[in-house]
């Protein structure tokens, strides 16, 4: 065996992949043309009818979408995130410009992060309600 197969590094310094890993064989085009046939004879034949289900977005889902934007606003630190951007509260506060869509924006930033203790509340039911339904 030649231990250039074995050393995790090339000569270059770069990882190089052992040479029993590698998969070289190329893939013989009479595999290839019934795997074909295999993935388009399956497109071709509908589903059974309980197995075809419509996607519908529902209540549920509409709530978990609030609930996951909830938690992304909630998140957002404002000396790291925010206040390099222009974003923090004390520059609309004192700019007066609260009534502005960016101020309105702020604002919920704000009001996400008040509400954290019912955010963490509102997941762990979130959480329970899809391990018991699944």
């Amino acid at each position: 065996m030649d231990l250039s197969e074995t050393r995790p590094f090339g000569s270059d310094g770069f990882y190089t992949t052992p040479y029993h890993t590698r998969d070289i064989s190329p893939l013989s085009s009479a595999s290839a043309s019934s795997f074909l046939e295999k993935v388009f004879a399956h497109l071709r034949s509908p589903p059974a009818p309980d197995q075809h289900r419509p996607l519908r977005m529902g209540l549920w889902t509409l709530l978990e979408g609030f609930l996951l934007l909830a938690n992304a606003l909630a998140i957002l630190n404002e000396e790291r995130f925010l206040a390099p951007k222009g974003w923090s509260f004390s520059e609309v506060s004192t700019s007066g410009g609260a009534k502005t869509l960016k101020g309105q924006i702020i604002g919920l930033i704000y009001a996400a992060q008040y509400l954290r203790v019912p955010l963490i509340v509102l997941n762990a039911i979130t959480i329970l309600v899809k391990l018991i339904s699944g």
